[in-house]
């Protein structure tokens, strides 16, 4: 918001310089962007006066002007086209420094253009640095007091300061709110507007229905009938205003905006004799049509809030009227509005229309709500002082059960003390508190307090905001620097757990690169991946490939995979941690977390040393046993044949913890590869993190000094029959000197019966403290081989 120095100080005037209010502001959260002045500098330059202008001998384009300073007449050459007798005027005269286009001053001198003398200058805006206009000289108004310095009659004096205020301080978007803090931070007398109530003197009203009530729950309305379509908007008030950015309009118009930029509250005017019926506030009908004060034509959707009359909407509601019922220079009766409108009903919707006003702005961010009938006395002041005519009552219409509530909120000296660090003594709390305008009140415990929140103050709701208060007024650069402390005693490290870190190492180790899928997946990719869970819906997706919440990561990774294929990356190694959202019988969602890896392309990179073999399922699955060894119990894992909808049907296992399911692994099933565009074959895993995580506590076992003792045993089986059957029975009955199994080859073809295989084991015996002798190892072997037999029909292979 850009504001006048010159303004402000008329309502608070502290003994520091300009330089000094922005580093207070700026320091109590109010960022000043920039400080420019009113005016460049130049100097002898008055109010001149055309007494007569007649054309140029030699040009076309000059004219030869009388011009007098009140003293004195002189004959200047001017080739402004706006240039004629009886104007008043910018009047450089001789020996006037003036602004250089180039930033270096220039002196006025006496000069001869097409041999007619000219002695001075008449000036447009630009060439004194007041504006960007230079599609003539300044036009000044008829009473303007001839010879009286520029500078001092426009106030050029000024300084034009650009405040960034963040969106919780929508207090601050007046002068009057900006005085106001001015006025807190110097302990200086604000002097407000007072508050005049303009007496009815006619009883005309005009009928309005709050069919929103909780988006508008107060409307506050003021007939005026006969102002004069030709007055003109006084200067001081046309400065103030381009001075605050805000272009002058008209006075009816220009009024509005005022008291937008002095009290805050928005406000607008309707030509009353263009209003057809009465006012209705009420949510707009989809396609319903406006055309704006700008001339544009927009389409109002269903969540637009409208002003409407029986014709239809004449406004959107706190962004911007309507240009059909606006007032022109023929109006001669209005209806003046002031309103409240919930934030949430205005936020975001000029955006959506592409449009950003200064009433959306103050609107979004909360106007005070108790303003509206003060605006309204305050435009009514100036309108008659103005444009003349007579105002009719004062109407308001409210919906007191939608209106904000008064605020109060509890606050303690311990809190702040502990939050700010330095024990602030309770007279400065109360007297920081009273100078923002809150109401302060002790409760019946020493150092407690209830404080009541003024209407235009939104951002205090809690006692930190109190506390922040006290920082930011009593000065940030004012509190004590503390050395913050705090006890750090060392956690114990459970030594059980494997850290995700670790995981991802080693992954990227073994040549995986992390990948970081989103959690929202198309509908129908949710189905082909996962068939034993129902993905959950989202209420409002941001498109259909994000509709559902994922059960699975692999829909994302296998899109990770596409992606890289269609780019020629033809080697790809992948995986993710992250959360699967699984739905519940109620309305709970499990979260679970998940590390899950895929597969695809050559098993070694490119090189001339590397072999061309493609990965296979194994492959994925001794990545995977390396990752379920990082918490040494890869012994309580195991394979077993499996079925799932997104995995080949013959390469597919499920992965248990001690018989728990805990995971799948296998390869995409080739429908999927060959509806996704996949370059087959495609391997993936998905495993629970927790079960990955949860290790074994490493202890000390001593290493044998004696021999070990090896048999191989082969033993023919059904070809149906899992290796990790045979050895979890084997392991039972081996004894428990056993060390290791090993399955050193397996075989089909002849000699070996159809429908069966060979297994050829390697089991190692050692003792801790002696050597095993072979009586009992041949009875281990004895043991195992029984029990292979009883268990899986087995049989020693001759």
């Amino acid at each position: 918001m850009k504001f006048s120095e010159k303004w402000l100080r008329e309502l608070v005037n502290p003994a520091i310089d300009t330089q000094g209010i922005v580093d207070q502001i700026t320091m109590a959260g109010l960022e000043v962007d920039e400080v420019e002045a009113a005016a460049k500098d130049f100097t002898g330059v008055v109010v001149g006066e055309i007494l007569a202008a007649e054309q140029h001998p030699n040009a076309d384009k000059l004219q030869v002007c009388k011009v007098t300073d009140g003293n004195e007449e002189f004959q200047v050459v001017c080739g402004a086209p706006n240039a004629r007798a009886g104007l008043k005027t910018a009047f450089a005269t001789i020996g006037a420094v003036l602004p250089g286009p180039d930033g270096k001053d220039f002196k006025i001198k006496k000069a001869k253009l097409r041999q007619v003398e000219s002695f001075g200058m008449l000036c447009a805006e630009d060439e004194l640095g007041i504006s960007d206009d230079h599609d003539g000289i300044m036009e000044l108004p008829a009473n303007a007091p001839v010879g009286t310095s520029i500078r001092e009659y426009l106030n050029l004096d000024d300084k034009i300061i650009d405040v960034d205020l963040t969106p919780n301080r929508g207090d601050c978007l007046s002068i009057a709110g900006l005085a106001r803090e001015v006025g807190v931070l110097n302990k200086a007398p604000v002097t407000f507007v007072e508050d005049k109530e303009t007496a009815a003197v006619i009883d005309d009203t005009f009928a309005v229905e709050l069919k929103d009530a909780a988006d508008c729950p107060r409307y506050v309305g003021r007939v005026i009938r006969g102002i004069d379509p030709a007055a003109e908007t006084p200067l001081w008030m046309k400065q103030k205003l381009e001075r605050s950015g805000v272009r002058s309009i008209d006075p009816v118009v220009d009024v509005t905006n005022y008291v937008l930029l002095e009290l805050g509250q928005p406000m607008h005017a309707f030509d009353l004799d263009k209003l057809a019926g009465g006012i209705v506030v009420r949510r707009a009908e989809q396609g319903e049509k406006l055309t704006l004060l700008d001339g544009q034509e927009v389409e109002l959707n269903a969540d637009t809030l409208a002003i409407t009359d029986a014709n239809g909407p004449v406004a959107m509601a706190g962004i911007m009227g309507g240009e059909p019922t606006s007032v022109t220079a023929e109006t001669k009766n209005i209806f003046l509005e002031s309103a409240f409108f919930n934030p949430i009903s205005i936020a975001g919707r000029a955006r959506s229309y592409g449009l950003h006003t200064d009433s959306s702005h103050r609107f979004e961010r909360g106007v005070d709500w108790q303003l509206q009938t003060r605006a309204i006395n305050r435009a009514t002041e100036l309108l008659l002082d103005i444009v003349g005519g007579e105002a009719g009552p004062v109407t308001e219409t409210a919906n007191q059960d939608e209106l904000p509530s008064d605020r109060q909120v509890f606050l303690r000296h311990a809190k702040v003390n502990a939050m700010l660090a330095f024990d602030m003594p309770a007279e400065e709390i109360e007297e920081i508190l009273t100078r923002l305008g809150l109401g302060v009140e002790k409760t019946s415990t020493e150092g407690e307090w209830h404080v009541s929140v003024p209407s235009y103050r939104f951002d205090i709701a809690i006692e930190v905001d109190l506390i922040e208060e006290l920082a930011r007024v009593y000065g940030y650069n004012n509190l004590p620097v503390r050395t913050p402390t705090a006890s750090m005693p060392i956690k114990e490290r459970d030594e059980t757990k494997v850290a995700i870190q670790q995981v991802r190492r080693a992954l990227i180790a073994l040549g995986y690169q992390e990948a970081i899928t989103y959690s929202f997946i198309e509908a129908g990719l949710a189905k082909q991946f996962d068939d034993k869970y129902e993905a959950i819906a989202l209420a409002n997706p941001i498109s259909a490939e994000m509709a559902v919440m994922r059960t699975t990561i692999w829909p994302g990774l296998a899109k990770a995979l596409q992606h890289n294929q269609n780019r020629q990356q033809s080697r790809v190694r992948m995986f993710e941690s992250g959360q699967r959202f699984l739905p519940t019988s109620g309305d709970e969602i499990i979260q679970e977390n998940v590390v899950a890896g895929i597969l695809a392309g050559s098993r070694d990179p490119e090189g001339w040393n590397a072999g061309k073999d493609q990965v296979d399922f194994f492959d994925i699955k001794g990545d995977l046993e390396s990752l379920l060894a990082l918490g040494g119990a890869e012994d309580e894992f195991s394979f077993v044949a499996d079925r799932h909808v997104a995995l080949h049907p013959g390469q597919t296992a499920r992965i248990e913890r001690n018989g728990q399911p805990v995971g799948f692994i296998g390869a995409l099933h080739p429908n999927l590869v060959k509806e996704l565009g996949l370059n087959g074959p495609v391997y993936l895993f998905e495993i629970n993190q927790a079960a990955l995580l949860q290790g074994k506590l490493p202890r000390y076992t001593e290493i044998s000094k004696f021999p070990e003792s090896r048999r191989d045993l082969a033993v023919i089986v059904e070809e149906g029959i899992a290796f990790d059957s045979v050895r979890q029975a084997a392991e039972k009955q081996a004894g428990e000197f056993l060390k290791n199994i090993t399955l050193f080859d397996v075989y089909q073809g002849q000699g070996i019966e159809k429908g069966r295989k060979s297994l050829a084991l390697g089991l190692t015996w050692q003792h801790p403290s002696r050597t095993l002798n072979d009586e009992e190892i041949n009875s281990a072997i004895d043991a195992v081989v029984s029990a292979l037999t009883s268990e899986f029909g087995a049989s020693l292979r001759e």
